[in-house]
């Protein structure tokens, strides 16, 4: 059988059989009309999560997002987990029973370890941060109530938990992250079901205006954290009702498209940030440093 060398793009070849070389023209129409629309439009992603909701600890609701233009997103997602390695020695989905929320890093008790006058040589952090984690996946296996992780271990694994907090933070802004939120009382009234909360609504505002500041061609795309079925359909009706039903939503629909996706959050780094970015604003608005 005859083959035929054919380059679709300039980083990659393939070898074709000679019996489908006819049909080789036609594909490379095909790549090269897409990657020339890719070039065209570009898209930025906005990553939504929020806080506060549940009316536990949080002195007021944050829904906030974290928007990342496609072409730094990938690099963005490289820095950040790169640095989980650094800091824990392994991605930290491996090391984890229990998703990645910043409730759970952030927590005042990780401040007040940190803080504890433990001399730990900044080369053995890593190590003893990714033991700590190793640990307690033990213990979640074994079914025990608490984890044999020695003080050292807690010591070092919070203030790694917090140098990487700060890092990732850094690496956002490196990379042109622009964090857009609304932080409510929680005492606010609610709307009725079938309209778009206001925060939302002042979310996407933003979000429009920002767009409005990009590139003509340039869409923007919506990223949730993953909401149970009946809450993601309602969600999805009151946006659908918001950006076809109003004059002002369906102008910002000429730059936002108003279909969102729904991902896992321990699966997806803008998640992560969005929920990081929703946590702290709502501890430090108005109230100064967290605790």
């Amino acid at each position: 059988m005859h083959t035929a060398t054919f380059w679709a793009t300039d980083d990659w070849q393939v070898n074709w059989p000679q019996p489908v070389k006819h049909q080789i023209h036609a594909m490379v129409v095909i790549i090269s009309a897409s990657k020339s629309l890719a070039d065209r439009e570009l898209r930025m992603l906005l990553f939504i999560d929020e806080s506060g909701h549940d009316h536990h600890e949080m002195p007021c609701e944050v829904l906030a997002g974290v928007a990342v233009s496609e072409a730094n997103l990938w690099n963005l997602v490289k820095a950040v987990r790169a640095a989980e390695k650094d800091f824990f020695g392994d991605y930290l989905r491996n090391l984890r029973v229990t998703e990645l929320k910043a409730k759970k890093l952030l927590k005042r008790k990780r401040f007040r370890s940190a803080q504890r006058k433990v001399e730990i040589a900044k080369g053995e952090l890593s190590e003893l941060a990714h033991s700590a984690l190793m640990k307690g996946i033990s213990a979640s296996k074994d079914g025990a109530q608490a984890s044999a992780v020695t003080e050292r271990e807690l010591v070092a694994y919070s203030r790694q938990v917090l140098g990487f907090v700060d890092e990732v933070i850094n690496i956002a802004a490196r990379y042109e992250a622009r964090v857009i939120a609304s932080i409510v009382d929680i005492k606010a009234p609610r709307p009725d079901m079938g309209m778009l909360r206001k925060d939302y609504i002042y979310l996407f505002e933003r979000y429009f205006y920002l767009l409005e500041s990009r590139p003509l061609h340039e869409r923007g795309l919506v990223v949730f954290d993953e909401l149970e079925k009946t809450k993601a359909k309602i969600l999805i009706q009151q946006m659908a009702a918001y950006f076809l039903g109003t004059q002002n939503g369906r102008y910002r629909s000429a730059r936002i498209v108003p279909e969102p996706f729904f991902v896992h959050s321990e699966l997806t780094t803008g998640v992560f940030l969005a929920d990081l970015a929703a946590y702290t604003l709502g501890w430090g608005w108005r109230r100064g440093p967290m605790p």
